[in-house]
């Protein structure tokens, strides 16, 4: 599927935010392994959802989805007997790296697989992590990386040293599950924690569904036994920053006004960063009630197109941070990314996609260690065509350049299902797309 983006300004547009993929996720293990049903409400359905759906059923747990919601029957971390399983995540990292631990409760064998860049994502941190505290996991292919092959029978929790440099998932894996160890789980990264942000969104759902986490003065994540129970069983999730983030971008890169309905503005999502970002460039943020549904927030970026380079911090935020760099083309002074290593580890390797891009609309990149630095053209920006490899992010941040400038075409468009299927029907409601 190829689309072509025209150049937009001047735009007055108006979306919902889809659901949030992570909280979804998240709220799916947590129902599989609660105490009795939950109804899970406004969940995304996407190609990684749907990955995490499909292997919580092959582990025995009965999951039925309709339209509006997903409804779960827990097995309160009693797995059922389901036999040998191999599971292919396809190109979802959330979902293989939760999986990891979650395996640990099944009575049987899991083998974990994915596509052929899966297999490239490293893993090894979580598994050798696991190991320490008496996992049996082996790698099926190359040494710290899927397929993994993990015995079941039990996890046995206690203190966990874990490297968490180049996936904050390493982390959420194993605290989603911590409440079913025998033993009081106690959590210690060694050195940094990429995408930080994403372990309180993991802790947020935890312990709405009942966990107590502690996070101790000395940086460890305390976790005691417990079975989960989403309250009246019933799990709403909130609307995702990280897509709505396309949308802010084409009113900061096009001029004009975007408002974008349910957000929450108190989330612990880390990606509402992107907000201040837009506002240190330039942009007016503002939050109002939304006309059709008093008392309901909704979140309006406006620009008079005009915007400022930017030096910010973006290791808790990853998801956008090709957001930012397409906006950032468009800025009268050069940008400094900072905290952007982890990019690599991605769908695709995100730093070189954000090098083609900005080279290809004719502006600089510069790369020096943890930082991008994006240099705008003096000529102006101008269109080119994309093949994201496959990256639903990259295709998205195309679309952004495509909006402010014109004639971008993007090739294999549809890979924005992994994480918002309805993405081009969005911007052609609104106008935007053709």
């Amino acid at each position: 599927m190829e689309i072509i983006l025209r150049k937009a300004a001047n735009i007055n547009a108006e979306f919902t935010a889809p659901a949030s993929k992570s909280f979804t996720h998240r709220a799916i293990i947590a129902a599989a392994l609660s105490e009795g049903r939950t109804t899970i409400r406004n969940p995304l359905f996407s190609e990684d959802t749907e990955v995490t759906v499909n292997a919580l059923r092959a582990l025995g747990i009965a999951i039925e989805c309709s339209p509006s919601e997903i409804v779960v029957e827990g097995c309160a971390g009693v797995m059922p007997q389901c036999g040998n399983q191999t599971i292919d995540c396809k190109n979802s990292g959330t979902s293989l790296r939760h999986l990891v631990t979650l395996s640990l409760l099944s009575p049987s064998k899991t083998v974990l697989t994915g596509t052929k860049r899966m297999q490239e994502r490293p893993i090894g941190a979580l598994c050798e992590a696991l190991k320490g505290c008496g996992a049996d996991i082996e790698y099926l292919g190359a040494a710290g990386c899927p397929p993994v092959s993990v015995n079941g029978g039990g996890f046995s929790g206690g203190r966990i040293t874990i490297d968490a440099s180049k996936s904050s998932q390493y982390v959420s894996s194993i605290l989603i599950c911590a409440p079913y160890a025998e033993s009081a789980v106690e959590l210690m990264p060694k050195g940094s924690v990429a995408s930080r942000s994403y372990i309180d969104l993991t802790i947020a759902v935890m312990r709405t569904f009942g966990a107590e986490v502690d996070l101790t003065p000395d940086g460890i994540w305390k976790v005691m036994p417990a079975v989960y129970k989403a309250p009246d069983g019933v799990y709403t999730v909130e609307g995702d920053y990280s897509s709505a983030s396309y949308f802010f971008a084409a009113a900061a890169v096009c001029g004009g006004s975007v408002t974008v309905k349910g957000l929450n503005p108190d989330s612990v999502q880390g990606d509402r960063v992107f907000l201040a970002a837009l506002s240190k460039m330039g942009c007016r943020v503002s939050v109002a009630s939304c006309g059709d549904s008093p008392g309901d927030p909704a979140i309006k970026v406006e620009s008079d197109g005009n915007l400022n380079g930017i030096d910010i911090d973006m290791s808790s935020s990853p998801d956008i941070v090709q957001t930012l760099c397409a906006v950032c083309v468009f800025a009268k002074s050069p940008s400094r990314i900072r905290g952007i290593s982890h990019l690599r580890y991605k769908e695709s390797d995100r730093i070189e996609a954000i090098r083609i891009l900005t080279e290809s609309c004719g502006c600089g990149f510069v790369l020096r260690d943890d930082v991008i630095e994006i240099i705008p053209s003096d000529g102006g920006v101008h269109g080119f065509e994309c093949d994201p490899n496959n990256d639903h992010r990259t295709a998205m941040s195309a679309a952004v350049i495509g909006l402010g400038c014109g004639d971008v075409l993007i090739r294999g468009a549809e890979c924005v299902s992994k994480s918002f299927p309805d993405f081009w029907e969005n911007l052609k409601e609104a106008g935007l797309s053709e």
